[in-house]
């Protein structure tokens, strides 16, 4: 291109840009969810070496024995690595609400701008119209207007009509159903309890008995979630930090702002919410606020 200038030109040296530069320290700790994937001894090595910093162990899936080997088996791969140290993360399952069992036992089809129903009645076996759902609470939950995601928000749906023991709803894009997928109800106040009988069991008999690092408590709503975790894990885990994950409302996350200083917006239940509100954007510019 006429009137530029090369690089020697401008008496820069080709060696003084292919040279190495001095290492920055990278602020943003990497974490990483252990799963079959990766949780191999290679695996494990291969995520060490690209800077894991954190390894997340999601108690959703699994069970103590196999989490337990994963674990057993990181901390063996780090004895070759002395010089990294890797934290440790219980993630909670937490309270979990269900879309039911299908007539066809299968999948179906949910087609873009189609009515589907959501009913209370668990034993009912669904179709393209209607399907269960094992939150008998639902109808006193959503509003008008208000937003369900369905199997991590490949399905979104807006509540049209409120019945006594239904939702009508209208499908916002087209999708194929599972049977018992999950859902999840942003900015809706659910009537279901923080900390479950299996998290219960899961931070005694496996947080505490392994020493995880952390504890990523999910679906935490109030202060006295995390008030009842911590009287949970008791004096032996009384080194174990608490993450509030905030998967609710804007109020929720100013709530809890004030109440706890270890935050982390969980993901999936918001992404096809973000235009609603960026949950990421609430939380720097509270600390922005407070600061």
């Amino acid at each position: 291109m006429s009137g530029a200038l090369g690089l020697s030109q401008q008496g820069v040296e080709l060696k003084s840009i292919m040279r190495s530069t001095e290492g920055v320290e990278r602020k943003t700790r990497i974490f990483c969810t252990l799963g079959p994937s990766c949780w191999s001894e290679e695996g494990l090595i291969e995520l060490i070496d690209a800077g894991m910093n954190l390894a997340r162990f999601n108690f959703s899936h699994g069970d103590h024995s196999s989490h337990a080997e994963a674990l057993n088996r990181l901390r063996t791969v780090l004895a070759t690595r002395p010089y990294r140290n890797i934290a440790t993360m219980l993630d909670t399952k937490g309270p979990e609400i269900r879309t039911g069992f299908l007539a066809n036992k299968d999948k179906v089809h949910i087609k873009k701008g189609s009515t589907l129903e959501l009913t209370t009645d668990y034993e009912f076996l669904g179709d393209e119209t209607k399907i269960a759902c094992s939150y008998p609470e639902l109808p006193q939950s959503v509003t008008i207007g208000g937003t369900i995601l369905v199997a991590d928000g490949s399905l979104v749906l807006t509540v049209m009509e409120i019945k006594e023991d239904s939702v009508l709803t209208r499908a916002n894009n087209a999708a194929m159903l599972s049977e018992c997928k999950n859902m999840n109800l942003p900015g809706c106040k659910v009537m279901l309890p923080t900390l479950t009988e299996k998290d219960e069991d899961d931070l005694v008999n496996f947080g505490l008995v392994y020493g995880v690092d952390y504890i990523a408590a999910s679906f935490v709503r109030t202060g006295q979630d995390i008030v009842n975790i911590r009287k949970v894990l008791g004096l032996r885990g009384r080194g174990i930090k608490i993450i509030a994950k905030i998967e609710k409302s804007k109020k929720d996350l100013r709530t809890l702002m004030r109440f706890w200083p270890r935050r982390m917006v969980s993901w999936w239940p918001v992404v096809t919410w973000a235009w609603r509100f960026h949950p990421e954007k609430g939380v720097l510019s509270s600390e922005n606020d407070d600061s």
